[in-house]
């Protein structure tokens, strides 16, 4: 028989009791088990049906794997097809994230809700009272777990953030990828609207900066450029290495970074490395990154790797026990960003090959992650893979030529070769260019400038990208 959906005629739950019984005919019981029992229906209409789950992540995956299914035991159930949507309430907030089936953001990514890459440029626009801080929502102090290896970052931050009269100022917090340094920064930006609303915040990161300084040259609003900074409250710069060897960038933000300090104004700065190891910056800019407070976030040990896992996995709606935690604790320390990795492969793998996660799937995942790592890649296999992907010559890579196709191909190269082996710029400059280390860095700022601007040659980098993880 039949249903007609109307919310004001359907017990949701009866409704929802029935597809969940053509579920379970159909997917194996620890998959049902493990998604289904999070999820509550939460409305319903003509057109589509709303499902309430616990977080983005378990939507995600959930509407990846499952959002067929269900779509086709509402069909079963009411005879007609309905959209699915879904609704993810937002912790310590009244508001919630809504989705539609199939439409997803890139899991792990930041994603769309923040739009941390598209600020507008502020030469095109007046200095209103209040103005968007570009913060990610997901990322503050309360979901920030502390351990021994950024105790000393978080509490300068909380202290920052609750007192604008700190002697932490300017804050310049840095340490390897992965450890937690944007989290950080977005979770005292976070705080301090919490706390002073009215105050004006903005976080950037440094190469978008960049991008709209140079936009502003080109439109003659240097000044419009200048004024918008020069107004805020609060600064927060993200990866400030990006700045190495671009002098006018270099001058302009100098000047902007001495008037909000004399202003007493707030600044906050993350890096990959402490400002005496950054190449190509200017010594007046080093010495004010110094004048502050400069405190490092190292790699989290044991405890703090399972805290965060624990965490991660509490706020995703998953359901691993102790052993598998503790074992990947165990087994990866590079930095947080690799633990939330091997999380959503773990899920991933679970799903895709209807297995449970138990250490036995975690171990084998890690396994082939080291071997992959061992097998790492050299400069002449990302040089191969480029100059077969392109059908060029090796030859053409290293020639000095500078023809448009060929010198786009060679910073290709250096771009790739620095950002997937861990080497010296110096060896990756001089084995591609015959040139120094600014070569690289030069090379890696034109690639992605024309990756924020070209889809094509995005697609072509991000080709190459894919046939290198193969030969991983």
């Amino acid at each position: 028989m039949k249903m007609v959906v109307d919310n004001k005629a359907i017990d949701l739950k009866i409704l929802w009791d029935k597809c969940l019984d053509f579920i379970k005919d159909n997917i194996p019981s620890d998959l049902y088990d493990a998604w289904f029992q999070s999820v509550v229906p939460d409305r319903c209409d003509e057109t589509s049906f709303t499902l309430r789950v616990p977080s983005t992540g378990f939507y995600e995956f959930f509407d990846n794997k499952f959002s067929k299914l269900v779509i086709s035991a509402l069909s079963k159930v009411t005879g007609r097809r309905l959209n699915l949507k879904y609704i993810c309430a937002v912790k310590g907030d009244d508001s919630a994230l809504s989705f539609e089936a199939g439409v997803q953001s890139d899991f792990g990514k930041r994603t769309e809700i923040v739009n941390a890459n598209r600020v507008p440029s502020p030469a095109d626009i007046e200095v209103p009272q209040d103005i968007d801080p570009h913060l990610n929502p997901q990322l503050t102090f309360e979901n920030f777990v502390e351990g021994k290896s950024n105790e000393l970052c978080r509490a300068a931050g909380l202290s920052l953030a609750e007192n604008a009269r700190t002697p932490f100022n300017p804050l310049f917090i840095y340490g390897n990828s992965g450890v937690g340094k944007t989290h950080l920064a977005n979770a005292i930006g976070a705080k301090i609207k919490e706390l002073c609303p009215a105050r004006k915040v903005l976080y950037i990161s440094a190469h978008l900066f960049r991008v709209q300084f140079t936009d502003a040259t080109i439109s003659n609003k240097v000044n419009d450029f200048i004024n918008f900074y020069q107004k805020l409250d609060v600064l927060i710069m993200d990866d400030v290495q990006e700045f190495a060897n671009w002098e006018k960038t270099q001058n302009t933000f100098f000047h902007i970074f001495n008037h909000l300090l004399q202003a007493g104004k707030q600044i906050i700065m993350t890096c990959d490395k402490e400002p005496s190891e950054i190449c190509g910056l200017e010594e007046r800019l080093l010495t004010r990154f110094k004048s502050g407070l400069v405190a490092k976030i190292e790699k989290p040990n044991f405890e703090l790797r399972r805290d965060i896992l624990k965490n991660k996995i509490d706020r995703d709606g998953l359901g691993f026990s102790d052993d598998v935690i503790d074992y990947i604790a165990h087994n990866v320390d590079a930095s947080v960003r690799e633990l939330e990795g091997i999380l959503v492969s773990l899920v991933a793998r679970s799903i895709l090959l209807n297995k449970t996660v138990d250490v036995d799937l975690a171990s084998h995942l890690i396994k082939h992650n080291e071997a992959a790592v061992q097998k790492s890649l050299t400069i002449d296999v990302v040089v191969d893979t480029i100059c077969k992907y392109f059908k060029l010559n090796r030859e053409i890579i290293y020639a000095k030529t500078r023809k448009r196709e060929y010198a786009q191909a060679r910073q290709i190269a250096m771009y790739l070769s620095k950002k997937y082996l861990n080497i010296p710029l110096s060896r990756i400059g001089q084995q591609i260019a015959g040139r120094d280390h600014s070569t690289v860095i030069y090379s890696c700022h034109k690639v992605q400038d024309l990756m924020a601007v070209d889809k094509a040659f995005k697609a072509d980098v991000e080709s190459i990208e894919e046939l290198l993880h193969k030969v991983k």
